[in-house]
């Protein structure tokens, strides 16, 4: 259980109420992810931790989403986020070497997991697959342009709203125009993400317009996501309260912020993160169709 189970505008927790022996309550949130509870324990002095954790996320149902899965989570203090990247090619070697398999397929796409993996930018992705110029939107200071992504987004044949955010746009995009093609025949390392989409990622320190952030993709499915962690506990409050003036927009709530864990990101060093979907791989590695086939005990719909 959680103060907070993070601060990112479209990521939902489940709450609980925590009674202690003098009949005092307290909300507290089922944990989305070990993150800050790990962060918390670098800032104390580790150096190199992992957690295997069961994570819950509430308002999430697919073939890949269940509402309580397995997490792997793993930091490096220390460590360039491309070093993360070699992490997640060895994970998935590993797992196609004890399932025996040849071959990650998942609906129509196949994927050799024993080749290098692609490492492309987001702003090259989306010139590639969408013919969308993504730079061009944003600037330095953090200003994004919605009307000019709103004008790429439909000449790509993407449909928009007239209250889309710039980041409703991009992630519109992103599922309809290129994640279907990540990850085909080898996997792909997606990286520097536009900084509006990294809200815990240091800003890269060739361009600030994009953040130390990546996501592995194997047969278009997202199996991690990586950030060179943002340390700047400042900067951390001013992106969690934007993130929670968009949740209350568009849900009607917030959840508060953990003020501990703000307090232990100012003392803690240069580090790497990532976590990945266990059962994702589990899926790709055993040929699985759907994420309840490799969960023990799915949730009941």
């Amino acid at each position: 259980m959680a103060v907070s189970p993070g601060n990112e505008a479209h990521l939902h927790g489940f709450s609980t109420e925590l009674i202690g022996p003098d009949g005092r309550q307290r909300q507290r949130y089922l944990h989305t992810s070990p993150e800050f509870a790990c962060k918390k324990l670098l800032a104390a002095g580790e150096t190199r931790i992992f957690d295997f954790a069961r994570v819950f996320r509430n308002r999430e149902r697919t073939h890949l989403h269940h509402p309580e899965f397995t997490m792997l989570e793993w930091y490096r203090v220390g460590a360039p986020y491309e070093m993360l990247m070699a992490d997640c090619a060895a994970l998935m070697r590993l797992a196609a070497e004890e399932t025996g398999a040849t071959a990650f397929r998942f609906r129509e796409r196949r994927c050799d997991p024993q080749a290098v993996p692609e490492r492309l930018s987001v702003a090259e992705a989306f010139r590639r697959h969408a013919g969308v110029d993504l730079l061009a939107t944003l600037d330095a200071s953090g200003g994004a342009d919605a009307v000019g992504l709103k004008a790429q987004a439909e000449a790509a044949g993407v449909k928009t709203a007239a209250d889309d955010t710039w980041s409703d746009m991009f992630s519109r995009i992103l599922a309809e125009k290129v994640e279907p093609h990540l990850g085909e025949g080898r996997a792909t390392i997606l990286c520097e993400y536009p900084t509006h989409e990294a809200a815990l990622a240091r800003a890269c320190a060739h361009d600030a317009r994009v953040a130390e952030r990546f996501e592995f993709y194997a047969c278009g499915v997202e199996l991690a996501n990586a950030f060179g962690e943002l340390t700047d506990a400042t900067e951390q409050r001013a992106r969690f309260e934007a993130e929670m003036a968009e949740k209350a927009r568009v849900y009607g709530e917030r959840y508060p912020i953990d003020e501990d864990f703000l307090d232990a990101l100012a003392e803690m060093p240069e580090t790497s993160g990532a976590a990945l979907g266990f059962e994702r791989l589990v899926m790709l590695a055993t040929g699985a169709s759907r994420i309840d086939q490799v969960i023990w005990t799915p949730v009941a719909e």
